[in-house]
């Protein structure tokens, strides 16, 4: 073969695989943006989330019928959280060993991981929003939640008596947890006594609790994930997710 012949195959070859993979991208962008509104339509989300399909080339992944991973990204997800809701914030899923039905209809990944969070604002809603009862007449309640440090919450609790509030609110510092399908906000430590208005008030500790510890159920993530893990940031709790054999479109 002469080389001007080898340098007319080589254009040819060059050509042929720009057009295969230009070709492999529209497919994979069309496909993600199919599988996006499903999702958002089956979660019943507000806005369409991002889904990315990773690997490369997609289409011989297609003819395979498994998807080597796939990341969806969601940014603000309304889960159940008993009768109510809670707001989770930036919601990432990276799903592995995506296999889909023959009509492409659905897909279910064999893992998932993924990273979200709750603000505190949000988690603050679980709380008990009416006063609980405290010795002598005092009642408490958790009017704020923030950052503790060291992976701690400060949980800043109202107490009051004879329709008084007290100018300084009374802080403890609680680790938090994850207890089956809730995030658990528990304090390390609770006051024994505190001066209101001049009377040194005793804190049994199974009263105050009632005040500052509480749970926050959240059992409806998308695609079937769950808790595994929830650590205390700067804007709110960071959760970790993790499932198997999970929906990505239905």
């Amino acid at each position: 073969m002469s080389k001007r012949a080898i340098r007319i195959l080589l254009v040819v070859v060059v050509v042929l695989a720009g057009l295969f993979v230009a070709a492999d991208r529209l497919a994979v962008n069309f496909a993600e943006g199919e599988a996006a509104e499903k999702l958002r339509t089956n979660e019943g989300l507000s806005e369409t989330p991002d889904v990315s399909i990773k690997g490369f080339p997609f289409l011989t992944q297609v003819a395979g019928g498994e998807l080597d991973e796939v990341e969806v990204g969601i940014k603000d997800y309304d889960a159940r959280s008993g009768s109510d809701s809670i707001r989770i914030a930036d919601l990432t899923a990276h799903m592995k060993g995506v296999k889909f039905s023959g009509d492409y209809s659905s897909a279910r990944a064999a893992t998932a991981t993924g990273t979200a969070r709750v603000s505190y604002d949000e988690l603050l809603k679980a709380g008990k929003s009416e006063p609980v009862e405290l010795p002598l007449g005092a009642t408490g309640k958790v009017v704020g939640l923030s950052d503790g440090g060291n992976g701690k919450i400060k949980v800043e609790v109202e107490v009051s008596k004879g329709g008084t509030t007290l100018p300084k609110p009374v802080h403890v510092l609680s680790s938090v947890r994850v207890e089956g399908d809730s995030i658990v906000v528990h304090a390390d430590e609770i006051p024994k006594k505190l001066e209101v208005l001049g009377v040194s008030l005793p804190l049994p500790e199974g009263m105050v609790r009632d005040v500052t510890d509480f749970k926050q159920k959240v059992d409806d993530l998308p695609a079937g994930i769950k808790l595994q893990k929830v650590e205390a940031a700067p804007d709110g709790v960071d959760m970790s997710v993790t499932g198997s054999d999970v929906s990505l479109t239905g």
